[in-house]
């Protein structure tokens, strides 16, 4: 016999409870977002990959490290260029620059890729050197840690110095001989040079030649001085040496009277030109005969060979009716070819190191003055 199934059937609210109960909650705004109000907020990098937040991590940490190497460069180049300006006791300190990447790494290995050292304006004898430049190459420290240096050795070294020429004019010829280039290994001098109270034209050459494996010199030749138009003197004691008349002077001599009566009124003078007594007496007696002789082709050629010093021993008064002073003939005549040529002479020799060796490579001329190349091997500095 079947149990009868009751089934409990509860009352649905009517639509007026149900309104009752909606108003009785607060109102608040739909929310859109997906995953309701609780979810939190994610990061915008929260979706990149690991890889990538690990290398842009590298890369911020690689610039940071970049950064420290190069403020190491520097400060050690600071204290490098201040210990050389005390060493070599400069007016200023050098430019000194650091080669290779990284710098703590090498210092930490204790080599170095380069160094380069830039000096300006370096006392050489009785010249300046402009600019001297040298790299040294796979520098070996003797260090103790990061923060002591006791010395460095130099395997080799590769350097540059330059002469301008516009120190050479300002130290060797005080303003007044200006020095230009004249081909590969000789320059040129051009200016004025006082001589008893007279600015005489100066011409001058100069050969630059090695000396030795660690100087340099130069031999002074094509010496001459202008006096006017009148007379030029080269020093030295062969015949075309000398003071004499120029070519224009001579010819001038020998259409005026008066000049030509002065000079050969000196017999010995007149015997040194090959005229003959009895020409001489003729000539001086009658200016038809004096201007036959003059005119010779001879007469010009003669006066252009005389020593103009050697007849103001003797003579001064004929150099006078010549138009030359005294005073200058006797200052030319202690202006010795050694004397003129110290005037313009240059020299100067590569310092020895008391470890390894540095000389002279090249040695040329260019446009803005000599430039010397030089090596060096085998180099110690400090205590190493």
């Amino acid at each position: 016999m079947r149990t009868p199934h009751h089934t409990v059937t509860h009352p649905r609210p009517s639509p007026l409870e149900d309104r009752d109960d909606q108003e009785d909650e607060p109102w608040e705004p739909p929310n859109h977002r997906r995953g309701g109000p609780r979810r939190r907020r994610r990061g915008r990098f929260t979706g990149l990959p690991v890889a990538v937040k690990a290398m842009a991590g590298f890369a911020v940490l690689g610039a940071f490290l970049v950064l420290g190497d190069r403020w190491a460069v520097l400060y050690a180049e600071h204290r490098a260029a201040q210990a050389l300006r005390d060493r070599l006791d400069l007016a200023a300190a050098p430019e000194v620059e650091i080669g290779g990447f990284p710098f703590l790494t090498q210092l930490a290995g204790e080599r170095l890729e380069s160094v380069r050292v830039t000096v300006p304006d370096v006392a050489a004898d009785r010249v300046s050197l402009a600019k001297v430049s040298a790299t040294a190459h796979d520098i070996r420290l003797d260090t103790d840690g990061l923060t002591t240096l006791r010395g460095a050795r130099v395997p080799r070294l590769d350097g540059d110095v330059l002469l301008s020429f516009a120190d050479l004019s300002r130290e060797l010829g005080a303003s007044q001989v200006t020095f230009t280039g004249q081909g590969r290994d000789r320059i040129r001098a051009r200016g004025t040079l006082p001589v008893a109270g007279h600015d005489l034209r100066l011409r001058a050459e100069a050969r630059i030649q090695r000396q030795g494996e660690r100087g340099i010199a130069t031999e002074i030749g094509g010496m001459r001085l202008d006096i006017g138009g009148l007379a030029t003197y080269r020093p030295g004691t062969r015949a075309s040496e000398g003071l004499h008349l120029t070519p224009g002077a001579a010819a001038d001599l020998a259409r005026e009277t008066r000049r030509a009566k002065a000079l050969l009124s000196v017999p010995a003078i007149a015997h040194r030109m090959g005229v003959s007594d009895s020409a001489l007496r003729a000539a001086l007696s009658d200016d038809s005969r004096l201007t036959e002789l003059t005119g010779s082709p001879g007469f010009a050629r003669q006066a252009v060979r005389l020593d103009l010093i050697d007849l103001a021993v003797g003579h001064p008064e004929v150099l006078r009716r010549l138009g030359l002073d005294p005073a200058l003939l006797d200052g030319l005549s202690r202006l010795t070819r050694p004397v003129l040529a110290d005037r313009l002479t240059l020299a100067f020799d590569l310092p020895r190191p008391k470890q390894g060796d540095v000389r002279l490579r090249d040695v040329r001329v260019e446009k803005d003055g000599i430039r010397v190349r030089l090596t060096g091997a085998g180099l110690a500095v400090g205590g190493s």
